[in-house]
């Protein structure tokens, strides 16, 4: 539920592709250097022998320094992995099926890209947040829709449920995001590809959102 005083706060999401040891250093890096509230594990494509190594070196990492770990679109794999959650997309199982997977206790999210009504369906259904977004260009993956900071604010103004701004976001960016009433950035290339590091792009996207 979205608090009254809350703010923003980081949601990391990590590159499509890692090799789990050498990025637990960045990881650790990243969380150490600023306020981050939790890292989704999206990795594409990827078997599950691989995927369970990195969420075996990859979740110590975050939640011993209490930040949830997510994992991207299998919501079947987190509690045998002791993860905190799952996000789905519109391609991955439904909102519904998912919350039945992980109980009423697992955090649930959901991508509604630029659709107020999938994001309203995915609360009835169950999500704990909903993502919006792309909201600039990236070169991550490909967008489905583009969304405008209204959406956002439309959000904010009439339900609790946290939402997520996603797709292209930076420290020169943010500032409309935030100040439209996103609960959470999530942001990829800003840390993982800032060009003093990691440690660098979270500091300066915490500084970009207490300015905004």
């Amino acid at each position: 539920m979205r608090e009254a005083d809350a703010r923003c706060r980081l949601y990391l999401i990590t590159p499509p592709a890692l090799e789990p040891v050498r990025f637990a250093d960045e990881l650790a890096a990243a969380l150490d250097a600023g306020d981050v509230a939790a890292v989704q594990l999206r990795l594409k494509p990827i078997t599950d022998d691989a995927l369970w190594r990195a969420i075996d070196v990859l979740r110590p990492v975050a939640q011993s320094r209490g930040v949830a770990f997510l994992l991207n679109d299998r919501p079947d794999l987190v509690r045998e992995s002791g993860c905190d959650g799952a996000h789905v997309g519109a391609d991955d199982m439904d909102v519904a099926a998912a919350r039945r997977l992980l109980g009423p206790d697992l955090t649930l999210g959901a991508s509604c890209y630029a659709s107020r009504d999938r994001a309203m369906a995915a609360g009835e259904a169950g999500a704990d947040y909903v993502a919006f977004g792309a909201f600039f260009p990236t070169i991550t993956k490909e967008a489905p829709a583009r969304a405008a900071p209204e959406i956002l604010a439309w959000w904010a103004e009439l339900m609790e449920l946290p939402a997520v701004a996603i797709g292209g976001i930076n420290a020169g960016n943010c500032a409309p995001l935030v100040a439209a009433g996103a609960d959470f950035l999530a942001v990829i290339s800003a840390v993982w590809g800032h060009p003093a590091g990691p440690a660098a792009g979270v500091r300066a996207l915490n500084a970009a959102i207490a300015g905004a």
